[in-house]
């Protein structure tokens, strides 16, 4: 029995000894029995300094006598390691504690396990870090599923224009050449990227976004190519991804690539001529499959005319251009969309409110200068405005009233020039107050009038605080 027990001593010192984690062994009473070279070295002690001696004088902070006591088991708890240590490459250790029992289940003693060499702890990072990527990936692919645009079925639009417009996207999303979007700001030109995106076969795939206008141009780099650690002051511990490996295998939508610095220009045409980036600090390349959808509001030939835009990269971009429609040029379409922005603004507060007859004439007519874009901006702030349950002339924007009036005179049932004026300057002076909290000096601030004359208009057209009533 002696012999066997002998055996199976040299047995565990050997398997002690070939691992690189480190090992500590107590009875119940927390002494320590046996302990391995590894965590000796880390400890700054020997076997016979440690075997015989109460754990804590060795470890002050740990858990083993806990764990004998209440007779539980702690597997995969990170700890960090708080003083600088020039000999510990890592100050973070993955342990494992147990306490042990007997064939009746009685505790007989307490191990523990100390991970210095982190191949285990670098296979739970690199776990974590594909999880966080995921979760990222997840909520872009909600953001854009609960917007309603995940295919070109749910963009709305149904005038002739329209309808063609969206059959060449259709067309576009059938293969992976590189789109390049132009139009007016608020026409919807990130609305139909993500349509392309999900209507083509990369849809599984993570559609990543970047506006090219929004990020300053040294940070620009790094957001799009990622870093290494320690690549520069400040740089994150374990580096970053940048856009395009995020979008790998997806598509990656660069908005406002007209506000692209000509420097990055030229890094950008790298990248997509040799399908691989180097992230800042890094010398070596990472391939990369991504489709490139661009957007901008500019005039790209022109600016690649007046050397603001590189010739070799607008035609890499230009591969298919779609020019998105102003909202004035697809006016069969306003109404609809008017009615959608409404919709979503009664199914998110419970409401019931719908617009009016006279303020549906007012949008057909208006000219939409900020396209689809203003149109969602103006349903939300007469939405708010309105009092009733419905939405009058007196909740939208005076210069849209003022236009209306006056764009419909031959129409005004005989109305005279002096009325019409009064209306107009009336709906001004209310949708001041309004907007400065009905501060009345504020108010007459904004229109360069004086104090005494603005209470004059109220008192003359019996304007009441938070009164929405329509003028007509």
């Amino acid at each position: 029995m002696e012999t066997n027990h002998n055996r199976y001593k040299y047995i565990f010192d050997e398997i002690l000894s070939l691992s690189d984690d480190g090992f500590i062994v107590v009875d119940t009473k927390g002494m320590i029995t046996d302990i391995n070279d590894q965590y000796c070295k880390y400890l700054k002690t020997t076997k016979e300094e440690a075997v015989g001696r109460c754990i804590k004088e060795i470890i002050p902070n740990t858990k083993m006598l806990d764990i004998i006591k209440n007779a539980y088991k702690e597997e995969g708890a990170i700890l960090r390691l708080q003083e600088q240590r020039d000999d510990v490459e890592d100050a973070t250790f993955l342990v494992n504690r147990s306490c042990v029992y007997d064939d009746n289940k009685k505790v007989i003693a307490g191990v523990a396990q100390v991970k210095f060499r982190l191949q285990t702890l670098d296979s739970a990072k690199k776990l974590i870090q594909e999880y966080a990527e995921f979760e990222f990936y997840k909520e872009e692919y909600r953001k854009k599923n609960t917007a309603g645009y995940c295919s070109f079925d749910t963009v709305l639009g149904e005038s002739q224009k329209f309808r063609e417009l969206k059959k060449r996207g259709i067309k576009a999303a059938r293969t992976s050449f590189s789109v390049l979007l132009t139009g007016e700001t608020g026409t919807g030109k990130e609305v139909f990227a993500t349509a392309i995106h999900y209507s083509s076969d990369r849809r599984e795939k993570p559609m990543v976004s970047i506006n090219c206008a929004a990020i300053p141009a040294e940070l620009l780099e790094s957001e799009l190519f990622g870093y290494e650690e320690g690549a520069f002051t400040g740089a994150k511990k374990g580096g970053k991804k940048g856009k395009f490996e995020l979008a790998n295998k997806g598509t990656l939508f660069l908005d406002e690539i007209g506000d692209m610095p000509l420097g990055m220009q030229a890094k950008l045409l790298r990248v997509l001529q040799e399908r691989e980036v180097e992230k800042i600090g890094s010398y070596k390349p990472v391939p990369v499959d991504v489709r490139i959808i661009a957007a901008t509001r500019k005039n790209l030939y022109e600016m690649m005319q007046n050397g603001e835009f590189r010739e070799d990269l607008y035609y890499r971009l230009n591969v298919i251009n779609i020019e998105m429609i102003p909202l004035r040029e697809r006016r069969e379409d306003i109404l609809e969309l008017a009615n959608h922005f409404l919709k979503r603004l009664n199914n998110d507060y419970k409401t019931t409110i719908a617009i009016s007859k006279e303020v549906k004439e007012c949008f057909k007519n208006y000219s939409w200068p900020g396209n689809v874009r203003e149109l969602d901006n103006v349903i939300k702030s007469a939405y708010a405005a309105c009092e009733n349950f419905t939405i009058q002339l007196s909740d939208l924007p005076s210069k849209m009233v003022s236009r209306h009036r006056f764009g419909s005179f031959e129409e005004s049932d005989g109305k005279k020039l002096s009325q019409m004026m009064d209306e107009y300057e009336k709906n001004l002076i209310t949708e001041a107050l309004v907007s400065n909290e009905w501060n009345c000096q504020s108010a007459a601030e904004e229109l360069g009038i004086h104090r005494s004359a603005i209470y004059k208009k109220i008192t003359k057209y019996e304007i009441k605080q938070f009164s929405r009533k329509a003028s007509e």
